[in-house]
């Protein structure tokens, strides 16, 4: 039997290790195509966290004023109307088993819905909860701002009762404004009554919106408002809302006398069929200054 030669011994055994080194070469750069096109992959999937989803679509509005924002904040605002209800509705009956009030949780879940929001800047929730009749209604309300002036918002409110939670209306009160809530007796009939109030900053003075709503377990209705008012301060109690302001053109006139423009003061009784205007004067400019 001839003799191998020590090449011959070595030639199969390199074969070998130079296969397997192609083999090892063929997968390294089958992992290194694959991941990228794996992580597109994983990019083209929509967010199934809400979070995620809100901000996605905010996305879109970078560099884009609110007043060209299209439909955006209305897709934003279906997908968080549509989670709280679910949210309110696998809730019903558990506030004795949380530490916290209902529109405190209300409130942090809304905080929760935007806590990933980049643009536009930030997502302020403001709620209320109060009994009515049998019921409880819950007002669920934030502002989109993309500044302290480009501002739009949503109220919506629910009806929870021993049936359930159901959303009842929604309104998204005036663009630019802020939000805040305040509420008068019931009405004769015992419709539920609030007001939302808000200032829309800009020009030398923030300018007042407020709107009396009426809610008679299925619709919601704008029994007063008035909108714009240059510098207007309001103040409600059960029985009066007060409103002072300036006017605008009075007020430009009397800087450029380097004067004082007269201010003016309405004075609303609170009656069973909304507001009706008892006083209308003027008053001292520093009476309307004095917030």
């Amino acid at each position: 039997m001839p003799d191998r030669s020590p090449v011959q011994t070595r030639l199969p055994f390199q074969r070998r290790l130079i296969f397997a080194l192609m083999i090892l070469l063929i997968v390294l750069m089958a992992a290194m195509l694959s991941g990228p096109a794996r992580a597109q992959a994983r990019a083209n999937q929509p967010p199934t966290d809400l979070p995620d989803q809100i901000s996605t679509l905010a996305r879109q509005l970078y560099e884009v004023p609110y007043y060209a924002a299209g439909a955006v904040p209305g897709q934003i605002q279906k997908l968080v109307l549509q989670s709280l209800t679910r949210w309110l509705s696998q809730n019903d009956g558990s506030q004795a088993k949380s530490t916290y009030p209902l529109d405190v949780r209300v409130r942090m879940q809304l905080e929760n819905y935007f806590s990933k929001l980049h643009y536009p800047w930030f997502a302020r929730p403001v709620t209320f909860v109060r009994p009515w009749k049998d019921e409880q209604l819950i007002a669920a309300g934030y502002t989109l701002g993309w500044s302290d002036f480009d501002r739009v918002n949503c109220v919506a409110l629910f009806q929870r009762s021993a049936s359930g939670t159901t959303i009842a209306a929604v309104t998204n009160f005036v663009p630019e404004a802020d939000l805040y809530y305040t509420f008068l007796p019931d009405s004769a009939t015992g419709d539920f009554r609030f007001m939302v109030y808000g200032n829309i900053l800009g020009k030398s003075q923030p300018r007042l919106t407020a709107i009396l709503y009426s809610f008679d377990g299925k619709t919601l209705k704008n029994l007063w408002e008035r909108q714009d008012v240059y510098d207007g301060k309001i103040n409600i109690t059960p029985k009066t809302v007060t409103l002072r302001y300036l006017v605008e053109d009075e007020y430009v006139q009397a800087i450029q006398q380097n004067q004082f423009p007269p201010g003016h003061e309405e004075i609303y009784q609170v009656t069973p069929q909304g507001l009706a205007l008892v006083t209308d004067r003027y008053i001292p400019y520093r009476d309307v200054a004095l917030r």
